[in-house]
């Protein structure tokens, strides 16, 4: 039985490596994704024309300094389209999105800024003193042209008494 005992330490730290060396090689078994792949990143040349595609947004003809970006995620991508307008067409825009409340400002409980924006060269709309938001989940209000969207939201702030930013965002 002392033989026993002595095998049982070595069989045991043997039978621990294998597990080891087995869990960590079929960690990404089936999943033949590189880690690029896994991580996210910005799509490579998908801006504002992706982004209003997908969310079914018409840019206005009169709109300026439109900028998108798309960003690849392992669950959901994210688009994002912003372009300055004149307020009426911005709250046109807004009212196409079908939201249950009107563009209305935040003024407590304000989610932190995700840093999504930045990558267009602008501050993240929810930073922006006077900002007015409306968000919608296009299925959820029966939204049939948005059917693939889950989430749409948008920002809309006033930069003077002419031009109106619009910052949307959707996945």
């Amino acid at each position: 039985m002392n033989n026993g005992s002595a095998l049982r330490p070595r069989l045991l730290a043997a039978l621990g490596a294998a597990l080891l060396l087995t869990s960590c090689s079929s960690a990404g078994g089936d999943d033949h994704r590189t880690t690029d792949e896994r991580a996210s990143h910005w799509g490579k040349d998908m801006g504002a024309p992706e982004a209003s595609a997908f969310m079914k947004v018409a840019v206005p003809e009169s709109a300026t300094e439109v900028k998108g970006a798309v960003q690849i995620n392992p669950q959901e991508d994210i688009y994002l389209l912003s372009f300055v307008t004149d307020e009426r067409t911005a709250v046109r825009v807004a009212e196409d999105l079908r939201p249950e409340k009107p563009l209305r400002t935040r003024n407590q409980d304000l989610p932190a800024p995700t840093e999504l924006f930045g990558h267009l060269g602008l501050a993240e709309p929810q930073s922006e003193k006077g900002v007015r938001w409306a968000g919608v989940c296009p299925p959820c209000v029966g939204d049939s042209r948005r059917s693939e969207v889950q989430w749409i939201e948008i920002h809309v702030l006033e930069l003077d008494r002419s031009t109106t930013r619009v910052y949307m965002q959707a996945f």
